[in-house]
């Protein structure tokens, strides 16, 4: 461990922990990947192995390893855990959503508040490059009326997520796995989401959503994990007085936007700072329009 490095816990042993997670906080400067956890001891010891670190199926022994975690569980299991975290004085690095429903968000972000501990949610988009600069280029010309987000993909009809439980379950689905991506970024190119106007869940689990945002502009969401569009659809667009602008997603910047992510959560617990962007209160936000989506289309 380098001088200074941050002391980070693995909570997870699937395949975004393996690709993305582990690998990034062993690389990074700032980090080590000190710990990993899973239910079964053995998998956790192999991801371990790979790195350098401790595996370990024990939450004692985890918690006294490290001085942060990084969540790469179902919401539910994260939720349950990362209050336990906050309770031990662990910063965090939670995947979206934060919980399985609102009122587990709540509690979550009430123990990362009490606990005065650091949060970021991992919204891959959100930490790109080229996100960044689009948001910034959005942000100075101003003036936007409404815009949309479209996420189609079959990433659920086979491959390495399609075994994913809770993305396959009723609760979650499109919704949960990728409208939070697409609702942190229109809300942060529109303006605050005050409402969820409409939302209607089809075959396919294809959601369409429409959106009010503090200022007056509108949005709508289509979102599907179950169509089969190769190559996945991803393009989140405005439109105003300045025209029409996209953006899109790069295939294969997962890595780089972890690495960003990374650069933020060590310089927040360097300097002694808890507020983010995009910390776990972005993710009790994207929870309550996730919820309200639910209520609406039931």
């Amino acid at each position: 461990m380098g001088l200074g490095q941050l002391r980070v816990g693995l909570v997870g042993t699937g395949p975004w922990a393996t690709t993305v997670h582990a690998p990034g906080l062993a690389d990074h400067p700032g980090t080590t990947l000190a710990a990993v956890w899973a239910r079964r001891a053995d998998a956790a010891k192999e991801l371990a192995d790979a790195h350098g670190a401790i595996g370990t199926d024990q939450l004692d022994e985890l918690f006294s390893q490290v001085d942060a975690l990084a969540f790469a569980v179902p919401p539910a299991v994260q939720a349950e855990l990362a209050v336990k975290a906050a309770e031990a004085g662990k910063h965090l690095i939670l995947e979206k959503p934060i919980a399985a429903d609102l009122a587990g968000a709540q509690r979550l972000a009430d123990a990362v508040a009490a606990n005065d501990v650091a949060s970021l949610v991992m919204l891959t988009l959100r930490f790109s490059t080229q996100t960044r600069e689009w948001l910034e280029g959005i942000t100075r010309a101003g003036g936007w009326r409404g815009g949309g987000a479209r996420w189609l993909s079959g990433a659920l009809l086979g491959g390495r997520y399609a075994t994913s439980a809770w993305r396959q379950d009723t609760s979650g689905g499109a919704l949960a796995d990728i409208g939070p991506h697409a609702f942190d970024l229109l809300d942060a190119a529109l303006g605050r989401i005050t409402d969820v106007l409409a939302a209607h869940r089809g075959e396919d689990d294809l959601w369409q959503l429409l959106l009010a945002h503090e200022g007056g502009a509108t949005s709508t969401a289509t979102l599907s994990l179950h169509l089969p569009v190769q190559p996945t659809v991803v393009e989140i667009a405005v439109y105003g007085e300045h025209g029409y602008r996209t953006l899109g997603r790069k295939a294969g910047t997962a890595g780089e936007s972890y690495t960003a992510l990374l650069d933020d959560f060590a310089a927040m617990i360097a300097s002694g700072t808890t507020t983010h962007p995009c910390d776990v209160r972005r993710g009790l936000h994207l929870s309550s329009i996730i919820e309200r989506a639910r209520e609406l289309a039931e």
